[in-house]
C-alpha cells in the first residue's frame, strides 16, 4: 500500500504546483495546494474501491477553483469566479496484472500528452466536436 505523500505537478506554464496531504476521510485522500484562501485551494482527492465480484475502481478527481478579486460596492474581496473539473476512473478486472494496469496507465497518459496527440486538445482545451 502506498504512503499518502506530497506531490509535485508541472503546470502548462512549467511552474511546479506543489500538493500537500490534507486527510484521508471516507476512503477519500485529498491533495491540497493552497492558494492562501481555504475556499480557493486546488485539491485532488483519490480513491480505491472493491466489488463483491473482485473488480477494482481507482478515482482521481481534480478540482481547479480560479480565485480573483471581485469589487462589490467598492469593497474588493477574494472570490471563486469558476471552477473547473477533471475526473480519471481506472476500472480494473480482479484478474488484471500490474503489466496490464500498468500499460493502460502509460497509455492514458500518453493520449492526454498534448505534444503526441493534438486532437487531444482539440477537444479538452479548446472545446471542440470531432469530425
Amino acid at each position: 500500500m502506498p504512503q499518502f505523500v506530497p506531490a509535485s505537478l508541472t503546470g502548462r506554464d512549467g511552474v511546479k504546483h506543489a500538493y500537500k496531504p490534507r486527510d484521508i476521510t471516507g476512503g477519500v485522500a485529498t491533495l491540497v495546494e493552497s492558494t492562501g484562501v481555504r475556499l480557493g485551494d486546488r485539491r485532488i482527492s483519490m480513491s480505491t474501491s472493491r466489488t463483491a465480484g473482485g473488480k477494482v475502481k481507482i478515482t482521481v478527481k481534480f478540482a481547479m477553483p480560479v480565485v480573483e478579486d471581485v469589487s462589490v460596492n467598492g469593497i474588493v474581496r477574494k472570490t471563486v469566479t469558476r471552477t473547473n473539473y477533471a475526473e480519471l476512473s481506472f476500472n480494473w478486472d480482479g484478474a488484471s496484472t500490474a503489466n496490464d494496469r500498468d500499460d493502460l496507465m502509460v497509455q492514458v497518459w500518453s493520449f492526454l500528452n498534448s505534444g503526441e496527440n493534438p486532437m487531444v486538445i482539440g477537444m479538452i482545451r479548446d472545446l471542440e466536436g470531432l469530425y
